[in-house]
């Protein structure tokens, strides 16, 4: 059978983030995609022009919908705009016997914000406690813990004061350094340190989004967390050095890449 995961997130009209690309990434990988929708956006190449919210109500009819039929190998959750929402879905995820992957979605790729000020300490106390493995980026860290991480050496601090919160594992994404793409994933005794060469291509919409997706799909296949984020790691790899324009802006990551090579 094959392995069944769900991302409960925001519908990306442009197709490069959100449930679009979570799915993407899922058939890419051989799981079978399913989704729960919280919210909707306008969204193209160069920004987010409008967002709405799903009524809580719809976001657990879908989830129990899928969840009490189907059933789920592992769960990943993307943009949650509100503490209702949030917590909501938080109390499905702790009633859910699959490993959860967290990306703790704030700002999109062209900085529009995605998460309400006041949802933040939901986030904290609510949805990262349930995590089995939470990926924020640097300035998700900053907003999450109020650290701003300026060096490789501060992603331990980062992954630290994450854990704190209470996820299992945290994989701190060291994207936006200068360098390497350096990524540290960590329970808060062993360590993993992921590195990737750089890659001079601006068409990176999508990126948190497909590695979260590609994550869940490793644990819905069985692997350990360090095995499903590496596997991740090199996917997504992968799909930025190839990430293609599209409309005027910032264009997609690839989620096909390995079917054209």
């Amino acid at each position: 059978m094959i392995p069944t995961v769900l991302t409960v997130a925001g519908s990306d009209s442009g197709g490069g983030a959100g449930i679009q690309a979570d799915l993407k990434t899922m058939l890419a990988l051989g799981v079978h995609g399913m989704s729960v929708i919280t919210a909707v956006t306008a969204q193209n190449s160069l920004g987010v022009q409008g967002a709405w919210e799903l009524p809580v109500e719809a976001v657990r009819a879908q989830y129990r919908s899928v969840v009490d039929d189907i059933g789920v190998r592992a769960v990943k959750t993307g943009m949650l705009p509100s503490a209702e929402l949030v917590e909501t879905v938080a109390e499905l995820l702790g009633g859910t016997d699959a490993p959860a992957v967290v990306d703790p979605v704030g700002v999109s790729k062209h900085g529009d914000p995605l998460l309400a000020a006041s949802a933040l300490d939901s986030v904290r106390t609510k949805l990262l406690p349930v995590a089995t493995v939470a990926t924020p980026n640097l300035d998700e860290v900053a907003q999450l813990a109020g650290m701003r991480v300026e060096s490789e050496k501060q992603l331990r601090d980062a992954a630290a004061a994450v854990l704190a919160y209470g996820p299992r594992w945290v994989l701190i994404k060291g994207g936006h350094l200068p360098g390497d793409a350096v990524d540290l994933l960590t329970d808060g005794s062993e360590e993993h340190w992921l590195r990737a060469p750089r890659h001079d291509n601006r068409h990176t919409h999508g990126t948190g989004c497909t590695l979260a997706s590609a994550i869940a799909a490793g644990l819905a296949k069985g692997r350990s967390v360090p095995e499903a984020v590496t596997e991740a790691k090199e996917y997504v790899t992968g799909a930025i050095a190839r990430g293609f324009a599209l409309g005027a802006g910032i264009g997609p990551v690839d989620h096909g890449w390995r079917f054209r090579d």
